[in-house]
């Protein structure tokens, strides 16, 4: 299925087939056991949520982040900017190129690379080693690349894309693993609109867009300072422009926790009297399992104890 239909049981992810985003998805859906779901290819971040905002899929997957070229700047505006949406998974998938081309292609005939811009940055070291007077053109993904590829009158002669996009465009490998660094993964998220969060699970992460307003001396400190003096601690914190100006900017965090733990509402609350906006982008489970250290004094037990203590004494009993 390569567009929304609106399907019940659809959903969407970044396309065409045979990108990293839709083995993201696969394995989500393997994991969950749901036979029923319909995958739903479309062609931009972009586009893939705003089906979700219009209700043509449950959900969609997306890439958020890499682990050697940080963060995917479309999506963090798009879940930033238009129709609230939550993450409800994260995943992380290892990274693996290979450079394909049609049948018969030899490496001597490749002048004209189709690639993501995020693989050809993972892939610098090897094109220079290899093929360093290629001329490597940008695509919407890598999948769209092989498929570029594939079409008879093409423009190019090969594409850098995951290994699963040359079965599905009968395409030839010229190369295996022509990534720079081996551990390279993609954390991906699956997106939906706004629903309840799932119960916490000691190992949750909770993703927030801040927006400071009028910037000013320590802007970004009371930020920090509301997650440091619960114990919060932060797996991404970065800067986005709003679009209204140069120097006006959103932060973009992911915080260890869950909204229904006691320091992590508390933070929230904070978060919202000193930001001129602040977005709940959702809590749900981390992908790794970690847990986070708690200090002395930031359990919800600790916290329950406190208000007990406060509420004596608003009552003369302390």
């Amino acid at each position: 299925m390569t567009e929304a239909s609106a399907a019940p049981d659809g959903y969407g992810y970044l396309g065409p087939e045979g990108t990293f985003t839709e083995a993201a998805l696969l394995a989500y859906l393997s994991q969950r056991g749901d036979g029923a779901a319909v995958p739903v290819a479309l062609p931009t971040v972009a586009t893939a949520l705003d089906a979700v905002r219009a209700g043509d899929v449950v959900a969609a997957m997306v890439p958020l982040e890499n682990s050697v070229e940080g963060s995917v700047s479309a999506t963090l505006d798009e879940l930033a900017f238009g129709e609230p949406l939550v993450i409800v998974r994260e995943t992380h998938l290892p990274v693996s190129f290979s450079l394909l081309a049609r049948p018969g292609t030899t490496l001597a005939d490749v002048h004209r690379i189709a690639t993501h811009p995020h693989a050809e940055a993972q892939c610098r070291g090897w094109l220079a080693a290899h093929l360093p007077h290629a001329l490597v053109l940008p695509a919407s993904s890598t999948a769209a690349a092989a498929a570029a590829v594939a079409d008879p009158d093409a423009a190019v002669d090969a594409a850098i894309a995951a290994p699963l996009a040359g079965e599905v465009y009968g395409l030839d490998p010229l190369a295996d693993g022509v990534g720079d660094n081996p551990t390279a993964e993609t954390r991906f998220v699956l997106v939906s609109r706004p629903v309840p969060p799932e119960p916490a699970t000691g190992s949750d992460k909770t993703s927030l867009v801040l927006v400071i307003g009028q910037d000013h001396p320590g802007a970004l400190l009371e930020i920090l300072t509301e997650f440091a003096v619960r114990g919060i601690n932060l797996t991404r914190i970065e800067s986005r422009p709003t679009g209204g100006g140069i120097g006006d900017y959103f932060f973009s965090v992911d915080a260890e926790g869950h909204i229904d733990e006691a320091r992590v509402g508390e933070a929230l609350i904070g978060l919202h009297r000193i930001c001129a906006d602040v977005r709940y982008l959702g809590s749900y489970p981390r992908a790794d399992g970690r847990r986070p250290r708690l200090r002395p004094g930031v359990s919800d037990g600790e916290y329950a104890q406190a208000q007990a203590w406060l509420s004596r004494v608003r009552d003369g009993r302390a």
